[in-house]
């Protein structure tokens, strides 16, 4: 365990980082599954609904650092290709 003032302060920190981190992590992977949910149901409307919500998430998770940059382009990418995929409007 540490014994300097600020390696206890610091473990404290990195204690409550770690609980933000857990809470927004948590909050990103409910909003994903309900949305592969809705996608494995084929529900088009549903999905482009909550599209933007999962984005503002994402976002938010990839802002506080609790996943890289690259993992939330990744996964904004993913879904929108399914989204896209479900009932694809007729292109002219």
């Amino acid at each position: 365990m540490a014994r300097h003032k600020s390696a206890i302060r610091q473990h404290r920190r990195s204690l409550r980082r770690k609980s933000v981190n857990t809470q927004t992590k948590s909050a990103l992977r409910t909003q994903m599954r309900k949305m592969r949910e809705a996608i494995e149901e084929k529900d088009r409307e549903a999905c482009v609904k909550m599209l933007p919500a999962v984005f503002k998430s994402i976002d938010t998770s990839v802002k506080k650092g609790a996943i890289k940059k690259n993992t939330g382009s990744r996964y904004k990418s993913r879904l929108s290709r399914q989204v896209a995929l479900l009932n694809p409007t007729p292109t002219k």
